[in-house]
């Protein structure tokens, strides 16, 4: 790609970038939310046409006019934001576009394409039921189906964005031989991520994007995290040390064998039991799909509880009430903050009063106080550095970082007892991630009880007091995070068990 340039009204998405890939290599794409890197892939892929600049594969100039263009050139993609249609199952979804030639049938013969897909599953080590509808799967199940997507169709230019945000650290080596052998197979792979370990364990060069411009590409081999990190945000990032010691209270939060079923009837949570102190930050580890978005939902009260209890300060919450929850004190951060954190339609002043909008602050009787609520909305901005025109703006327009800060400002700003946060880091850049998980520790150093829900195992260890593991819906361990192995923790999570 030489010379690509791409304008929005008012935004210049990418500014004359250079980008090229090897056959036979993995080439990662790093920058942060709102650096280009959307827009080049999609470029690449025939959803957008560049207003400048020229793309040649294999030396040659193409044109792409539409995806299947794209698709057609041996070019796929799986994308952050999934193009799943909720009702389909994995293997409808998985063969969904890809339309038989004129030598073949146009007759689908369903169980053959299941056999297939089921195949395609197990060798890429990508578990998912090909017969489950998309709409009863978690975020992270529903990526695999993307990925799997990508591999039926044999790309022989792959993009992959943040594959492994819910994979193990056995499953992601896994993953990475398999990209490994895609590239020795002279395929190219571009993998789009914001774990920069894995950018280091597993490419061979990286292209780094800042502001729309391409800024650098450089070796793997001759780069380091903190040089990458530097390059992405321009300065020199300041981390938070490890094991911040906080004072812990009484417990805040307590699960009593907590019960659960999930969207296909099936027992999602089985019996999970554990405290959180106030003050306290305990992560659930697991992969996708074990029970997690069940159980973050289940103690929000957006899910009823089959049996068991959930209890804030000693009283107990009523089940399946999302207003008792907010009444009792719990703030929830779910894990799709598009479709269930904001109401993408309405401006940001309206999303950061859903929480509060029946208070005498927000409201009298039937009547909003407007005003209020713009001051409100004004003064939550900028205190979370929210990056927007103004209140008025439609939360829809919103990069995923600052979606994610509107989330924050409206939990947080209610001073609450429990902080249940699922995936909130998922698919922000490095400068973005820092900032949520610096408002989780404020929340707990101002003594809620914070319960992280989170695949990234460097994330749990970095900020949690405590690791709660769980496989198939049951809690098979607990440990301290300091000192915890990354390997006992992985195999607790694959349902195996630490050694001793």
């Amino acid at each position: 790609m030489r010379g690509i340039t791409k304008r929005f009204p008012g935004v210049v998405a990418n500014d004359g970038v250079d980008f090229e890939a090897a056959a036979g290599e993995v080439h990662a794409l790093l920058g942060e939310n709102g650096a280009g890197k959307s827009t080049l892939s999609n470029i690449l892929t025939g959803l957008y046409r560049p207003d400048e600049g020229e793309i040649l594969l294999h030396g040659e100039p193409v044109h792409f006019g539409t995806p299947r263009d794209a698709i057609d050139a041996g070019i796929g993609m799986v994308h952050q934001h999934f193009r799943l249609v909720a009702p389909f199952t994995v293997a409808e979804n998985v063969t969904l576009g890809d339309h038989p030639g004129e030598s073949r049938s146009f007759r689908i013969e369903p169980r053959k394409v299941e056999r297939r897909v089921a195949e395609l599953a197990e060798r890429y080590g990508l578990a998912v039921d090909p017969r489950a509808r998309v709409w009863q799967l978690s975020l992270g199940e529903q990526q695999r189906v993307e990925i799997l997507k990508a591999l039926y169709r044999e790309a022989r230019i792959l993009i992959l964005d943040e594959p492994t945000a819910v994979l193990t650290p056995q499953e992601a080596d896994v993953l990475f031989v398999t990209l490994r052998r895609m590239a020795a197979e002279g395929r190219t792979v571009i993998f789009i991520s914001h774990k920069l370990n894995e950018v280091m364990a597993v490419s061979d060069r990286v292209t780094v994007l800042r502001g729309g411009k391409s800024i650098a590409t450089v070796q793997t081999a001759d780069s380091t995290v903190q040089s990458l990190a530097s390059l992405m945000v321009g300065r020199e990032l300041e981390r938070a040390p490890r094991g911040i010691a906080r004072e812990l209270g009484a417990p805040m939060l307590r699960l009593d064998y907590v019960r659960a079923t999930g969207n296909r009837g099936e027992e999602a949570v089985k019996g999970a039991a554990f405290d959180v102190c106030a003050g306290e930050i305990v992560a659930v580890a697991g992969v996708a799909g074990n029970g997690q978005r069940e159980l973050a939902e289940a103690i929000a009260g957006i899910r009823p509880i089959t049996s068991g209890t959930v209890t804030v300060a000693g009283a107990q919450v009523r089940s399946g009430d999302p207003r008792a929850a907010l009444a009792a004190g719990i703030a929830f951060v779910p894990e799709d903050r598009m479709a269930t954190g904001v109401a993408p339609s309405l401006s940001i002043a309206s999303n950061l009063v859903l929480r509060s909008y029946r208070s005498p602050e927000a409201s009298l009787g039937p009547l909003m106080r407007l005003r209020r609520i713009h001051e409100r909305a004004v003064e939550l901005i900028s205190r979370y550095r929210i990056a927007a025109s103004g209140p008025s703006v439609s939360a829809r327009v919103l990069s995923g970082g600052n979606l994610q800060k509107v989330v924050l400002a409206r939990e947080f700003s209610g001073k609450p007892r429990v902080v249940v946060a699922a995936s909130p880091t998922q698919g922000l850049d490095v400068g973005a991630t820092e900032t949520v998980r610096a408002y989780l520790r404020d929340a707990a150093s101002d003594g809620a009880a914070v319960l992280l829900f989170s695949e990234d195992l460097d994330e749990s260890l970095e900020l949690a007091d405590r690791i709660v593991v769980m496989y198939e819906g049951a809690i098979v361990g607990q440990m301290p995070a300091v000192g915890a192995s990354v390997k006992e923790i992985g195999l607790l999570m694959a349902g195996g068990r630490a050694p001793r």
